[in-house]
Order: structure tokens, then C-alpha cells, then sequence
């Protein structure tokens, strides 16, 4: 555990977990991040909104850490990204969400936005596993990172959940202020598929109430199957108004790369944050005829390890509340 501490001091000390490479000590002061090295959590809770094999029934156990290295004009939780909301924790604290998290029957642990914070969650990781936590560790990312970030996870996550913003990189930085994107994303990614190349699913059996009975006033419980993800990569794209061709290359890029050794999740909760003043062509919702066009692409392609939205998610209420719960 010694070798770990020593690592986390180096790498705050000039941090260069991502492509800005602030190289500031962040012991002392924040990153473009936001952040210092103290961790900065917002929320722990159950999540129910995720892929159905992350969720499932039983919900994902998400962390929510406060801060981002990204600097999206779009953003849709500006209140943490740019680390106004939440509370500084140690690690023990993180370590002690873990297991609260898996005592509330978390199918996984979900690292929301972690990555300015990769030196401390390696060492909580570390710890919970030796006290004998057994729930599939999840690293929830931009995928804006250096490799050497990444690399540095290996043998402890599980599960990458990785974007793909973008693949053209005037885009990245018109919208997200983050120049190298295309390529440090690109990077990331690779890496993360090479340390988890497959994904492993187990059946969890999941019961589930059913309806009264009207004969006898009594509630019956029903179970069925779910298949969970335990390990492996699924990258997400998130659909942006006039974005549709970018969106196609996104989808074929990761296919003719990685075929089926991933899932691919196309989502079309894009929500307009109502202050966008200077990207009008940005500022509404996504029509349903370009999400439509987007699916049947990924499905003509031949992708078939992938995941859609139905319904309204464009809605402020699928944004949780960042209130410390949990924390």
C-alpha cells in the first residue's frame, strides 16, 4: 500500500492526468479541473438509468465526484463539473461508500467523472478489495485522459464506460474546450479495451413484486432473470443536434475497430442547458428523426452488441440531484 501512497503524492504534485497537463501542484492549488487533491464527492447513491446490464434491477452504486477536465458549453451538470457542489472525503470515507453501496445490493461501483482523481481511487479500490469487496469496480470517463491514466487502472476496473464525444476535432474544441481530444480519446480507449477485451455477463436472479391479487388481497413475488455486465467496455455517444454525420462516424469508427468486443450505447438525452449563447445550433432538443437514423446506421453496419433510448430522457428530471445523499 506504501508503493500507491508514494504514486498519488507524485502525481498531484504535477498532475498530469489529462491532456491540458496543468503540471500544477495540486496540493496547493486546483487544475483547470476545479479540483484539488482532496476528493470532492456529490453524491452516492443507487442508481436505476444506466445500460439494463449495469443498472439492472437492482441499480448501479454510483459515486458522483465533483469537478470535470472537460469544458463543455453544453454541460448538464454545471453545478459539480465545475466543483461548486459537494463534500471534500478522505479515503476510508470512499472505501466505507463502497461497501454502503454494496449493502444496499449495487449490482457494481460506478466512478462518475473520476478522473481527476485516479491516484486517490486506485488506493481506495485497493483497500476495499483487500477487506473483501467483491462488487465489479466501474470507471465511468470522458475519456479524456493520458494513457499513463489510464494504464494505471489496470487490474482494477472491471467495467470502462468511456465516451466518444467526438471524432472531429474542431468540434471537441469549439463545444469542449478540449484541444487533443480525437486523439487522447482514441488513446484511452484502446487501453481500456486491451485490459478488459471481452465482455463477461453472469444471470442474477431478480424478484419482483407482481400485482394483488384480488381474490385473496395478497401480494405474490415473481423472479426472473437479468444478465449484469462483470466485465469489459461499452462506449457511449451522446447524439447532438446537427451532429447526425459525425454521430454515423463515431458508430463505424468503433465497429470496423473493435466489432462486437464492445457495446456501443447510442443516447439521445441531449438537454439544451438554456444558456447557450453563441451555439443557437446546439440549442434544442434532438429531433426523434435523427436518433432514428443514427439506430438504423449502427444497424445496417451490423452492430449488434449495442443499447438505445426510448422514451423522453431529454428532461431535466433524468439529471439526478446532486444533494450529498450518501455522502
Amino acid at each position: 500500500m506504501n508503493v500507491s501512497l508514494d504514486k498519488e503524492l507524485i502525481e498531484y504534485k504535477s498532475c498530469h492526468l489529462c491532456p491540458r497537463n496543468c503540471g500544477v501542484n495540486r496540493y496547493e492549488t486546483v487544475g483547470f479541473c476545479k479540483e484539488k487533491s482532496a476528493l470532492h464527492v456529490s453524491r452516492a447513491a443507487l442508481h436505476m438509468w444506466e445500460e439494463p446490464c449495469i443498472s439492472g434491477s437492482s441499480g448501479s452504486g454510483t459515486v458522483f465526484f465533483s469537478g470535470c477536465n472537460m469544458g463543455c458549453v453544453f454541460c448538464q451538470n454545471k453545478a459539480i463539473s465545475r466543483g461548486e457542489v459537494g463534500k471534500k472525503i478522505s479515503i476510508d470515507r470512499l472505501v466505507d461508500i463502497f461497501f454502503e453501496l454494496e449493502d444496499k445490493g449495487a449490482n457494481n461501483i460506478n466512478l462518475v467523472t473520476g478522473d481527476m482523481f485516479i491516484p486517490t481511487i486506485r488506493t481506495a479500490i485497493e483497500i476495499a478489495k483487500s477487506k473483501g469487496l467483491t462488487l465489479p469496480f466501474l470507471f465511468n470517463t470522458s475519456s479524456y485522459l493520458n494513457l499513463d491514466a489510464v494504464k494505471s487502472l489496470d487490474g482494477l476496473i472491471d467495467i470502462y464506460l468511456p465516451d466518444l464525444k467526438y471524432i472531429r476535432e474542431r468540434d471537441a474544441i469549439k463545444y469542449s474546450n478540449a484541444h487533443g481530444y480525437v486523439q487522447a480519446a482514441r488513446a484511452a480507449i484502446d487501453e481500456m479495451v486491451r485490459q478488459q477485451p471481452a465482455c463477461l455477463f453472469i444471470e442474477k436472479d431478480c424478484p419482483e413484486k407482481a400485482a394483488i391479487d384480488n381474490n385473496t388481497d395478497k401480494q405474490t413475488i415473481r423472479a426472473h432473470t437479468e444478465k449484469i455486465l462483470q466485465k469489459g467496455v461499452v462506449v457511449r455517444h451522446l447524439l447532438m443536434p446537427g451532429m447526425l454525420i459525425q454521430a454515423k462516424l463515431i458508430v463505424k469508427y468503433l465497429y470496423d475497430r473493435y466489432g462486437n468486443n464492445i457495446f456501443i450505447s447510442l443516447m439521445n438525452q441531449y438537454t439544451p442547458s438554456g444558456n447557450l449563447e453563441g451555439f443557437a445550433e446546439i440549442d434544442r432538443k434532438v429531433a426523434q428523426a435523427e436518433y432514428d437514423s443514427l439506430i438504423d446506421y449502427a444497424a445496417q453496419i451490423g452492430v449488434t452488441n449495442g443499447f438505445m433510448q426510448i422514451g423522453e430522457t431529454a428532461k431535466e428530471s433524468f439529471i439526478p440531484q446532486f444533494d450529498l445523499t450518501g455522502v
